[in-house]
């Protein structure tokens, strides 16, 4: 209520000044008098050209350094800091070409300000002026675009062959990763296998889904290629690693992928950010529903001997393969937990209370 009276009042002021200017004006006629600009009054405008110049400069400066604390760390994956290294450079060159605008801008509004008796001269074109307005500009785009385009292509390029593989599967509201497991193959998955007990869709009777696991956290060895297969259930999300500078969306009836090479611990991030606390995070960059804020993931960067000595706690979690057939009659509720470990020769079935 505070906020709307005092924004009334300030249309008020407005609307009062100009009335008030108005007035004047009508009394200035009203008299015969003439409008004039002295040199003076030039002067004193050109000054205040130079003062706001100066002003705004030095806020733009000290404004721009003050944001840097909130801006992310340095990237913690190889792909990252290029892109880091490009964006920075595209903005010490809009930096340079704004400082420049600028002072030729409110420059030149104070050197050529009205002095009476003095006729501005007629100048309507410069071709050579405007080739190097023109030509400077279109070979500095041009090298960045060139530059860009590289550089996307590298990074969206295939992925090491060594690369491990990691199934991203998001939803409504939540995401979910499957490591592909030793053979790093993933089992097959379709979406018309996927039950209560199965939420991947996984099929348990590719040999290839016998060693993958599924976990709610994300965890990356350092250093080591992973390529990200990118899936969804329902609609469009997208998989954003900000601190990796990664993002690539997740849709559905299509895979997408991302790959990547971390180089930062979380251990090391924590030491570089000074924050304790700090966590890599997996968010969903896309608005996805009323609970798009819940599409948040754990992500824990490691070495490798603590990356193996994770994973080999992780249980393997498997549906049945009754329950990974669409026409299986629906299994009765029970008061135990089910996981069943997919092996060569049966699946055993392992319960707990």
């Amino acid at each position: 209520m505070i906020k709307l009276l005092v924004l009334i009042v300030v249309i008020l002021a407005l609307l009062t000044i100009w009335r008030i200017i108005r007035v004047l004006e009508l009394v200035r006629d009203l008299r015969g008098e003439e409008e004039y600009v002295t040199d003076a009054d030039s002067k004193r405008n050109g000054i205040y050209f130079i003062l706001f110049l100066v002003v705004g400069l030095i806020g733009m400066v000290y404004f721009t350094l003050d944001a840097k604390k909130y801006l992310l760390p340095v990237a913690a994956s190889k792909h990252g800091v290029l892109t880091d290294d490009y964006l920075n450079l595209n903005f010490a060159l809009i930096i340079v070409v704004f400082f420049i605008t600028q002072i030729l801008l409110f420059g030149f509004a104070y050197k050529y300000r009205h002095r009476k008796g003095e006729k501005a001269y007629f100048y309507p074109d410069n071709h050579k002026l405007e080739l190097i307005w023109t030509a400077v500009p279109g070979v500095v785009l041009m090298g960045l675009i060139v530059y860009g385009l590289k550089l996307w292509t590298d990074i969206t390029g295939p992925a090491p062959k060594d690369a491990m593989v990691i199934e991203i599967y998001g939803k409504q509201f939540d995401w979910t990763a499957r490591y592909a497991g030793e053979d790093n193959v993933l089992g097959r998955s379709n979406f018309k296998l996927i039950t209560d007990d199965n939420p991947l869709g996984v099929d348990v009777n590719d040999p290839a889904s016998k060693d993958d696991k599924i976990t709610r956290d994300l965890y990356l060895p350092v250093n080591t290629p992973v390529l990200l297969k990118i899936h969804s259930r329902d609609i469009i999300h997208s998989v954003y690693l900000p601190h990796l500078r990664a993002q690539m969306n997740a849709v559905p009836g299509m895979e997408t992928q991302f790959h990547f090479e971390s180089t930062i611990t979380t251990d090391s991030m924590r030491m570089i950010t000074g924050n304790e606390k700090f966590n890599y995070v997996l968010l969903c960059n896309k608005i996805c529903g009323v609970a798009h804020y819940n599409m948040k993931m754990n992500v824990v960067i490691s070495p490798a001997d603590a990356f193996k000595t994770w994973y080999k706690d992780q249980q393997w979690v498997f549906a049945r393969p009754e329950a990974a057939a669409p026409s299986a009659p629906a299994t009765p509720a029970a008061d135990t937990t089910k996981m069943a470990v997919a092996s060569e020769d049966k699946t055993k079935i392992v319960a707990s209370r």
